[in-house]
């Protein structure tokens, strides 16, 4: 059973740690982290998206972050960053190329395979620039169906009148393209 620290807004454990059940169907403040793999195509920012297991609890089928995953009880956001990044996809980043580009909450209630999900998150926002071959990826199949490049502005356009594909949180997604701009 895997257990989460409980954190305040911020993100800061407050020493209550809870199953990761129980969290998600009590609404239980946790920590995430979140790691954006791009690259460049020509002038436009690419971001490698991970279509999600049918068995995920949430938003099974649906193209998500790179790679995300809980952050367990008495961890910290990189070492959980690294670890799903190679769990989800195979890829064996060493710290120094990870970018933390900042913190974003993220909220949530929906019923998924028959019973309410209630997601509160703290989630630290990791990118990494490595050059990737999607083909070559070695994919969690409990976690990932598969992965694909998708052009970054089509991305967010897509995503603010329709969620049949995607679901990017978009704050993260705006965090990561405020970054790329800066880049």
């Amino acid at each position: 059973m895997e257990y989460l620290d409980i954190v305040d807004e911020q993100g800061r454990p407050t020493g209550e740690t809870a199953a990761r059940e129980r969290a998600h169907a009590e609404g239980l403040r946790h920590r995430t982290a979140h790691v954006w793999v791009v690259r460049k195509n020509g002038d436009r920012w690419e971001i490698l998206l991970q279509k999600r297991s049918m068995e995920k609890e949430s938003f099974p089928g649906l193209y998500d972050t790179s790679s995300a995953g809980h952050i367990p009880a008495g961890q910290e956001p990189l070492p959980s960053a690294l670890r799903e990044l190679s769990e989800e996809l195979g890829i064996e980043a060493q710290p120094g190329e990870l970018t933390y580009i900042g913190r974003f909450r993220i909220r949530y209630e929906k019923p998924f395979h028959g019973r309410l999900f209630k997601d509160n998150e703290v989630t630290w926002v990791y990118v990494y620039r490595g050059n990737v071959d999607a083909a070559a990826l070695t994919l969690q199949a409990s976690e990932v169906d598969e992965v694909r490049w998708f052009d970054l502005e089509e991305v967010r356009a897509e995503i603010q009148h329709s969620r049949e594909r995607f679901c990017v949180p978009a704050g993260t997604l705006e965090l990561l393209a405020a970054w790329l701009e800066r880049a």
